[in-house]
């Protein structure tokens, strides 16, 4: 009826939560019958599902059976079926680590102690998936992959990274730039050539150079593209659990690392009369020293030892103590750099205060160390240490507690320690790291370890740790050991001699005294390897009430019974040697039996002692009971303190599991009643209890349940598949067991947060599946093929773990517990494989380990039915069934069921030898029914609660995904997708319907990337199917290389397209990329990458045949990535297409089901941009698909692209050129030398750089990002703490050495060069085929524009000599590409082939210099002319010269010489006047060259080296497009030294230039009419009038052909020039500019533009009235230099521009500075005055610099226009200074003697020009006279008076200073002075009447002035300045009354005629001649005027 009434259950409740998934399976089945029952998809192809709907999976059995391979064997048939032994089964045998086993025998066993022993024993159960780690979960690109991967990549030569190769050359260019003009004389014929390429000038049919070329760039190429992409960091974790320390050749384990861990050392002595005190005086107050002075009395000493060392040798007494605070000494150990460290301790040292909390008792109930602060050993170093002082022990302080106290003490200043009396003593202890495998080791059980060949050498001792909180890790080793702890006896009631007190301790099995058993005290320091039969205690003397601290360790017998007993003998020890007085005399006994209703009695215990032997049969009672007739010391009461501790892995030590245990031992043994502590349980009542006490194990106590865990979990598992007959009824307790299971495994998640692994399983229970579970009623008969390697390991540790490498979107909140108790000491390999985040290793695990002895799980029990059930089917069926808390514990921990579930699956499989057998046919529809519906409800679970239960529901996603990772190994596969398509479609449809899906978008991503982690992945895609099968029956499929001729049937559209075909047959494949098209998100870019770095390094798909067939997986990728450009990362900082540009160009390469996926849902593309890593990732893919893809399928598929298609496909290989462009050695160094913040903020900043941006899943991501760090636990707990370990990131490292600088160099350079040599295979395979089509002109030029840009980037020369095959090809087949269409590449070509020939690498040279010689020819034989290619090389040459910082003369004189040498040798051509052609142009580059070498040594002059570029640029003045190109050149220099008025007349220039052959070319009235436009703006401008004979036709081939001689290059560059004119601040220059722009955007009715225009016209206005009086433009200065040291510049005189407010000096220091560098500072001298030079003079080897500051000059008719600031500083051609002089020679003098000289130079050009110095082309000079400099100083003193006074608005300081400097009558010099020196007399020459009458003026206009002043001034001052006021009031009439009769005084002969009437029609005509003399001067100035 139970049976039945189950089955019911299970059935409804198959019905309520199948019920939709029926619905799909049935759907699913008629659809593939459908599709496949006739071989042909009837339709099915055409149907438009969209790419958010999953696709009906192949069902792959059917598929494989109908559709086989034609061929037997070879890498292609491998990809059909899974490999026979894909799963083995293996038992492999524990290794016993010591040499006798310490296993009991089997005599001494009760059933109890058999099962533990065979837990202990039998052989690991393990299920291999041998591919596993082919996996992409177990074959990331770690960095130890990676570089076994990278082993024997060739060096790849740079330019960037080698030097010159020609030093013969190198010292012929340091000759040339010593001697200036040296290489404008080097004779090019006489060069070396470089090695010419051979048959270069052969005639050979472009078919056999395509086929040549295709054979060279794929030989030697690296197989694996991956290897050479950089690997994720790597990220390890600290276990820092298997702690060992080395101490006194003793290990002592450290589970729990903390600062309170301190080395007691005691020391004793023997005993002997006195109390501690007296006897250790002797040892403190003698001293060595004073040996000699005492020595009877030490005599006397050594006598009294020898006698008690006689007597009492075998007793001991407390003596010193000291303790070594440990961790102090390992932190400071480890902290220095020395292999090992000698640190000296005294009592009076300070101890570090890390923490101040009392330290609680070893024995305490809490069990705790000070806190939770834990201590880093990784970096202890061994250490030496010497303790030099003892504390003398105290005789009342002997208690553990006492102890404690002084340990607390030593963590902080104290006195206490102080109170205590030292000891002098050395002691030296040596502290390091345990070895891993110690020789001569013993076990806490003294069995010797293996590796002790030595029986006779001291050994080294295990301690076994009591730690300070419970450990949890399961037993694995057989051990049963009893701890004893005497603490205290109190015999001060005692009657009696009882003083000198000691203890015997004995294990006994009965009364008899032979029936004690061996026991040892753990602090006898002795060489004994066993245990003795008896231990006794220290001795206090004349102490009552002694304390005891010794340890006795007891092994205990396999069974024990009620007469093993512990008893304890107290004696009395005489120390004085009487007659008739025993040296021992009993004083007490006690004991303590060892068992308690049949359980092992421990703990604290307070026992009665006995006066009297106790009687027969004691031991089966206890001391409390009061026997009749015996006496007991203080009236029965507890007087001695004991403790009694059991490491024990046989007995559990707790009730509920004690009680279990009995149970279901009774029902294997068929033995009742059973008796548990008092009850006794019979047979009808088994059942209840049974069950009771399976639910009563949720009360026990979780230690106990880790340790007995595997135990535990074998019985449930038993109950399960063997249901119990009691009472003759079978008692089905799987419901039971299954609860209980649930409940304990949740128990250990919650409990034991910190021992799990990345995907929250507990490791525990990882390893409980993976070696110990088992099927129980199954085991092998033979051992198997996998049991001959047996490992040895410590025990059991971190168990199995997932693969972490999945990269799974969070990481797990785990608890603060201390993650450290995870296991017990690993093997060295497991604990590298403890990782987290991105780098896994397999799933094997840490072992554990005790003896090889093999067992049967199972014997035939009596009560027990041999069983039909399978534990798998049972389990599934109790989950299905199962509700309410129970289905929720099994929910929380899925993953757990999942495993047990599959590890059943294939031991039933592999002991019913199914293995082999059709996968169909492997397991009953009913379990498949149950998993069916056991996956349906939970992903309905994760559809509905993934927002409330985020964690778990995170946790359940990845249980489920893993399961169906594992059953695609062992069930139907067809079934399997159908589950994956029901969880999919479930997710799906729940995710397209939320607003905000980004966690349900993680969750199934998630899921897929564990399921397409399988090995198996290829496989399981069908990569040998074809999309359209043929209408056979059985077809097949070629084995030849390649898509043969069965390609040809099928649309080839549907290989790159979503296909419904392809994502059904292609399942998996098609689950991946539909996701990366629909969701477009970093984390799919990364899950792709990491499956194609799977596939690359799989062995399995190293054939090429093989490799194509994979890549065909991922042929729809090209086409996802293509319309994603716009969204990539832009590696070249140019490529701004947009994705509204992209999407309004139409033909997208996506499909239309996926437009309508995209345009259907809320996940569509986010329209955002990617990282740089991400968008590389993306790259990398792309790449390895067109490099495995079969070329033939691409290039049909190409044929049938739009021209729209394929140019977007070339332009994301022009992306791919710039993403992996090689950077360099010296970037990697500079990287090398940052230093980087090691805080958490920049961990987080680096793992945001790593992950690349985020996308949808941006929230989560960021929530789970704290709970990064503590993946294992707390951050506190030794977890991310990665600069705590030794070990450090690449990242982190800030020094890498040399050698890795090197590595990581020769990795990117490989990389660089395949990824370049992969894009170059497809523009082949485009070329290929476009050259047939109609529209191939715009093909080639966008192959041609890629093939360009990786020409300018970093390459490598093994690239660059296939780059220019390729380009000589593609030249040679469409010639006219090059010179009729595309002629702005062809000038870019020039250029790249031009920068390669001055390549310091001569394989680079020689094929850039055979490209360019084939240019040459074939422009040639198109039109017997190659002036395109001339001008072209010349221009690019001239560029390449004037902007190039690398440019080398010397190798580029090399490749011209080659090209000579190819014209002389070229037969076919000799006859013509081709070779001239090639030697004038050759010659022509070569001049270009001798002046380059000028501008090389002036690259440090700014002015010598612009002076030689207008050189350059004048001597192209016929030359319109290289004039223009060097003008552009002397822009860019000036806008580099923000010269912006130069550069903007650079760029009026050019315009110019333009705006002249554009006037040839076309009539067009609103364009200039030429230069002559442009002299508003400059009047320089009209030099680039075209008005030579020499000037060239626009209109002939390759002149003007550039893109500035059009109008928009016209308007482009006014547009320029505008901007540089608003920088320089010159706004009125700005509105010239745009008169001329303005007309041509009228013509245009370009509205926007003139908008444009008009508002920065406002602006620029704006700012010149905003800014009136506060702009400033240039400061000018004459600079002359003298001396042959200058050469050319000797004697040369030069206006110099710069900026404004320099000062004299600065010019003065740059030039002195900058010359004296370059002569010598000794050499050069800067001349003080400005007087003029005599060269004469001079010292010869010296170089002399005059500077003097010039003003512009204006005459008095040109201020008339010259108004505003702007006005007087724009066309200067004029500059004036003045020299004060005296006729003696001196420079200043009296006022009647001072001269003043006018220098006023004329300029070539006019300021601002093209250069910032200009040439003075004339000097005049003008001499004033004494008066004529006074009337200058008047007339200037006036305007200063007249500005200060009419100053709007005024300023009335400015004012006042003026006036005082007028009318002050402290003025030296001032104008009274003058007037008295020159107006006191009139002068005897009457030349000089007229100047004594012009000063005359100047002072009564002065006069008036000051008067105007005053008045104002009046006005403007307070009344605090009245005063003030009057003074200078004062001061003014007294000049005025001084100056009235000089100024009054005229002179008669002025005013009367000196002339005769007739003279006067002479001076008419002096006059017209002085008038004549002025214009002409103005013109052409000549001659010097003398007035005198």
């Amino acid at each position: 009826n139970r049976g039945r009434l189950l089955s019911f259950r299970r059935l409804f409740h198959l019905r309520i939560c199948e019920e939709s998934f029926f619905l799909i399976q049935s759907t699913f089945t008629i659809q593939v019958i459908t599709i496949f029952r006739s071989g042909t998809f009837l339709g099915l192809h055409y149907l438009m599902v969209p790419l958010t709907e999953a696709v009906d999976p192949v069902d792959l059995e059917d598929y494989l059976i109908t559709h086989p391979l034609a061929m037997e064997s070879g890498p292609l048939r491998d990809l059909l079926e899974f490999p026979p032994d894909d799963i083995e089964v293996v038992y492999s045998p524990r290794e016993c680590r010591t040499l006798v086993s310490a296993v009991p025998e089997e005599s001494e066993m009760d059933p109890h102690v058999r099962d533990c022993v065979r837990s202990y024993t039998e052989d690991w159960a393990i299920v291999n998936r041998k591919y596993h780690k082919l996996g992409t979960g177990f074959n990331p690109n770690t960095l130890d992959k990676q570089k076994e991967r990278q082993k024997g990549l060739p060096k790849q030569i740079f330019e960037s990274d080698e030097a010159p190769d020609g030093n013969s050359y190198q010292d012929e260019q340091v000759m040339c730039l010593k001697t200036l003009w040296a290489c404008s004389i080097f004779d090019l014929k006489n060069s070396l050539p470089d090695a010419l390429l051979p048959n270069l000038l052969d005639r050979t049919p472009n078919e056999e150079i395509d086929h040549q070329n295709d054979d060279q760039r794929k030989s030697n190429r690296h197989k694996e593209l991956f290897a050479l992409h950089p690997a994720p960091d790597e990220v390890f974790v600290l276990e820092s659990n298997s702690s060992q320390i080395n101490v006194f050749i003793s290990i002592f384990s450290i589970t729990y690392p903390s600062q309170d861990v301190f080395l007691v050392i005691k020391l004793e002595k023997v005993l002997q009369q006195g109390d501690i005190g007296e006897c250790a005086e002797p040892y403190m107050i003698f001293k060595e020293a004073d040996a000699a002075k005492n020595k009877e009395k030490l005599e006397k000493l050594k006598s009294q030892a020898e006698q008690f060392c006689q007597r009492l040798g075998k007793y001991r007494m407390p003596f010193a103590w000291t303790a070594i605070h440990l961790m102090n000494i390992v932190s400071s150990a480890g902290s220095l750099e020395r292999d090992s460290t000698e640190v000296e301790i005294g009592t009076g040292g300070s101890w570090s205060e890390r923490r101040n909390s009392s330290i609680v008792g070893r024995r305490s109930l809490e069990r705790t160390t000070s806190g939770d602060e834990t201590c880093n050993l990784t970096s202890f170093r061994p250490a030496t240490l010497t303790v030099t002082n003892f504390f003398k022990q105290e005789g009342d302080r002997l208690s553990d507690e006492d102890l404690y106290k002084f340990l607390a003490d030593m963590r902080r200043p104290s006195s206490v320690l102080r109170r205590l009396r030292p000891i002098t003593a050395q002691l030296k202890i040596d502290i390091s790291p345990a070895p891993e495998n110690p020789h001569y080791c013993l076990t806490p059980e003294l069995l010797q370890v293996k590796l002790y060949p030595d029986s006779r050498v001291r050994p080294t001792r295990e301690i076994l740790e009591f730690p300070a909180r419970d450990v949890y890790i399961p037993n694995t080793t057989y051990r049963n050991l009893l701890y004893v702890y005497p603490q205290s006896l109190n015999f001060a009631n005692r009657q009696g001699s009882a003083r000198n007190i000691t203890v015997k301790v004995q294990f006994m099995y009965g009364e008899d005294p032979s029936n004690a058993m061996p026991v040892r005290n753990m602090l006898l320091i002795i060489l004994i390897t066993e245990f003795v039969l008896i231990t006794e205690l220290m001795i206090l003397f004349l102490n009552r009430s002694p304390d005891f601290h010794e340890e006795i360790k007891i092994k205990l017998p396999a069974t024990l019974t009620d007469h093993h007993h512990l008893l304890f003998t107290f004696y009395h020890v005489s120390c004085q040697q009487k007659q008739n007085t025993p040296l021992e005399t009993p004083v007490g006994y006690t004991w303590i039996p060892m068992l308690q209703n049949g359980r092992l009695k421990t703990g604290q215990f307070c026992l009665p002692v006995s006066l009297e032997k106790p009687p027969q049969a004691y031991s089966v009672l206890s001391p409390e009971v009061p026997l009749p007739g015996m006496k007991w010391v203080d009236n029965h009461k507890g007087v001695f303190n004991v403790e009694v501790v059991a490491v024990s892995s046989i007995h559990t030590q707790d009730p509920y599991l004690d009680k279990f245990f009995a149970l279901v031992h009774a029902l294997d043994e068929h033995m009742f009643p059973v008796r548990i502590g008092d009850m006794r349980i019979m047979e009808n009542n088994l059942e209840n209890e049974l069950k009771s006490s399976i639910s009563a194990l949720n009360s026990s106590q979780l230690e106990p349940v880790v340790r007995f865990l595997h135990l535990l979990l074998d019985k449930l598992i038993l109950l399960v598949v063997r249901p119990p007959v009691i009472a003759g009824q079978i008692v089905n307790l799987g419901q039971a067991s299954f609860e209980a299971m649930a409940s304990i495994i949740n128990r250990l998640h919650k409990n034991l947060e910190g021992n799990q692994d990345q995907h929250g399983r507990n490791n525990l229970l990882t390893s409980y599946i993976y070696y110990v579970f088992r099927l129980p009623n199954t085991y092998p008969n033979s051992p198997s093929p996998g049991l001959g390697g047996s490992v040895h390991y410590a025990t059991m540790a971190r168990s199995a773990v997932r693969p972490a490498s999945l990269n799974l979107n969070r990481s797990r909140s785990l608890s603060n517990s201390n993650p450290d108790i995870s296991g017990t000491p690993t093997s060295p390999d497991d604990e590298v494989r403890s990782i987290i985040g991105s780098k896994a290793t397999d799933r094997s695990c840490n072992r554990m380990s005790s003896h090889t002895e093999t067992s049967s799980f199972l014997q035939t029990l009596t009560g027990r039915l041999p069983t039909k059930k399978l534990f798998h089917e049972e389990l599934a069926l109790q989950w299905v069934v199962c509700s309410g808390s129970v289905r929720e514990a099994a929910l929380q921990q899925a993953w757990f069921f999942f495993e047990l579930m599959v590890k059943s699956m294939v031991h039933h499989l592999y002991f019913a030898d199914k293995l082999d057998a059709p996968r169909k046919n492997r397991f009953p529809e009913r379990f498949m029914d149950d998993i069916a519906a056991l996956v349906s409800t939970i992903a309905n679970d994760i559809v509905s609660r993934f927002q409330k239960d985020t964690e778990m529901i995170e946790r359940l996603n990845i249980s489920l995904a893993f399961f169906l990772n594992d059953l695609l190994s062992i069930m139907d596969r067809g079934f399997v997708f159908s589950l994956i398509k029901a969880c999919y479609k479930q997710v799906s449809s729940k995710l397209y319907s939320l607003p905000n899906p980004s966690i349900l978008v993680s969750l199934r991503l998630d899921f897929l990337r564990i399921i397409c982690s399988h090995e198996h992945y290829v496989t399981l895609n069908l990569p040998c199917s074809l999309l359209t099968p043929p209408a056979s029956p059985s077809p097949s499929v070629s084995s030849s290389s390649g898509f043969s001729t069965n390609v040809q049937d099928q649309k080839i559209a549907n290989m790159f397209e979503l296909s419904v075909p392809f994502r059904q047959q292609h399942y998996l494949a098609g689950l991946v990329l539909t996701e990366l098209a629909v969701i477009l998100d970093p984390d799919v870019i990364n899950m792709v990458h990491n499956l194609q770095s799977s596939h690359d390094s799989d062995p399995r798909y190293s054939d090429p045949q093989v490799k194509a067939r994979v890549a065909m997986l991922y042929l729809p990728l090209i086409g996802v990535i293509m319309e994603t450009v716009p969204q990539l990362y832009d590696f070249t900082g140019i490529f701004c297409v947009t994705i509204d540009d992209y999407e309004s160009e139409g033909g997208s390469m996506i499909s239309q089901t996926v437009a309508m996926a995209i345009a259907g849902t809320s996940t569509g593309r986010q329209h955002s941009t990617f990282s740089a890593e991400s968008s590389r990732s993306l790259l990398i893919c792309l790449l390895w698909v067109l490099r495995n893809a079969d070329e033939s399928v691409l290039q049909k598929w190409f044929t049938d692209l739009s021209v729209l298609q394929l140019n977007r496909l070339l332009d994301l290989l022009y992306l791919c050129v710039s993403c992996f462009e090689y950077k360099g050695k010296k970037v990697f160094e500079r990287m090398n030398s940052l230093t980087f913040k090691k805080s958490k903020d920049m961990r987080a900043k680096l793992e945001e750089a790593i992950l690349g941006s985020i996308g949808a899943r941006q929230e989560m991501v960021r929530r789970s990002r704290g709970q990064l760090g503590n993946a294992f636990g707390s951050q506190e707990n030794l977890r991310w703490r990665k600069d705590m370990t030794h070990w450090r990131q690449n990242t982190e490292k800030l020094d890498k050495s040399r050698a890795e600088i090197e590595h990581e160099a020769l990795i990117d350079g490989n990389l660089a060069t395949e990824a370049n040599l992969i894009i170059l295979d497809t523009l082949e395979i485009v070329v290929q085929t476009v050259s047939v089509t109609e529209s191939k002109e715009s093909i080639l030029g966008g192959v041609l524009k890629v093939l360009l840009h990786s020409m300018a980037c970093n390459q490598s020369a093994l690239y660059l000599q296939h780059c220019f095959a390729t380009q000589r090809a593609l030249v040679s087949k469409f010639p006219e590409l090059l010179f009729e269409e595309e002629t702005e590449q062809c000038a870019d070509l020039c250029l790249r082939l031009l920068r390669h020939c001055s390549s310091s690498i001569s394989t680079i040279r020689s094929h850039a210099s055979a490209s360019l010689y084939l240019l040459m020819r074939q422009n040639f034989e198109i039109g017997n002319n190659f002036a395109r290619v001339k001008m072209q090389v010349t221009m690019s040459l001239s560029s390449l010269v004037g902007t190039s910082q690398n440019f080398n003369e010397e190798f580029l004189r090399r490749s011209l010489k080659t090209i000579l040498t190819y014209a002389e040798e070229d037969l076919e051509l000799r006859e013509t006047t081709f070779p001239d052609q090639v030697q004038d142009l050759v010659f022509n580059l070569h001049m270009i060259l001798s002046d380059t070498v000028k501008m090389k040594e002036h690259q440090e002059d700014p002015e010598m080296l612009i002076d030689l570029m207008y050189r350059i640029a004048k001597g192209y003045q016929t030359s319109p497009d290289l004039r223009l190109t060097w003008l552009q050149n002397m822009a860019g220099k000036h806008s580099e030294r923000s010269n912006h008025a130069e550069s903007a007349q650079c760029l009026v220039h050019s315009a110019a230039l333009v705006a002249e052959y554009l006037s040839m070319l076309e009539d067009r009235k609103y364009l200039p009419v030429g230069c002559v436009t442009f002299q508003n703006i400059s009047s320089n401008v009209l030099e680039e009038s075209a008005v030579s004979d020499d000037v060239v036709s626009p209109d002939e081939e390759g002149i003007c052909s550039g893109k500035y001689f059009t109008e928009a290059g016209l308007v482009g560059l006014l547009e320029q020039a505008a901007a540089s004119f608003s920088m320089a601040g010159m706004y009125e220059a700005v509105n010239e500019v745009y008169k001329v722009l303005i007309p041509i955007h009228e013509a245009n009715r370009d509205a926007k533009k003139l908008s444009t225009i008009h508002g920065k016209l406002q602006e620029a206005f704006s700012k010149i009235v905003h800014q009136d009086g506060k702009r400033m433009f240039g400061t000018y200065f004459r600079v002359g230099f003298y001396g042959t040291k200058f050469g050319d510049l000797d004697e040369q005189e030069f206006v110099y521009k710069e900026p404004a407010i320099t000062k004299l000096a600065e010019i003065s220091h740059r030039l002195e500075g900058f010359y004296g560098e370059r002569f010598g500072e000794d050499v050069v001298e800067v001349i003080k005055d400005s007087n003029p030079v005599d060269k004469c003079k001079l010292d010869p080897n010296k170089a002399y610099i005059q500077i003097t500051y010039v003003e512009p000059y204006f005459d008095t008719y040109e201020m008339k226009d010259r108004i505003t600031y702007f006005d007087k500083n724009y066309n200067l051609r004029r500059f004036m200074y003045c020299t004060p002089f005296t006729l003696d020679g001196r420079a200043h003098g009296e006022l009647h003697e001072q001269f003043k000289r006018k220098t006023i130079l004329t300029t070539s050009h006019a300021f601002p020009y093209i250069k910032t110095r200009i040439n003075v082309s004339h000097k005049e000079e003008i001499i004033l006279t004494p008066i004529e400099v006074a009337i200058e100083d008047m007339q200037k003193k006036t305007q200063e008076l007249a500005f200060a006074t009419h100053q709007d608005p005024a300023d009335p300081k400015m004012l006042q200073m003026v006036l005082q400097g007028s009318v002050g009558t402290t003025v030296n010099q001032g104008p009274l002075e003058v007037a008295q020196v020159f107006l006191s007399e009139i002068p005897n020459d009457p030349k000089l009447f007229r100047h004594h009458n012009k000063l005359r003026l100047c002072f009564k206009d002065f006069t008036k002035r000051c008067e105007d002043a005053l008045r104002k001034n009046k006005s403007l001052i307070g009344p605090d300045q009245k005063e003030y006021q009057r003074e200078l009031e004062r001061n003014y009439h007294r000049l005025k009354e001084a100056l009235q009769p000089l100024i009054n005084r005229k002179i008669p002969q002025l005013y009367k005629a000196v002339l005769p009437v007739a003279c006067h029609r002479w001076m008419l005509i002096l006059l017209y001649f002085n008038l004549a003399r002025v214009m002409f001067k103005n013109k052409n100035s000549v001659g010097m005027i003398w007035h005198k």
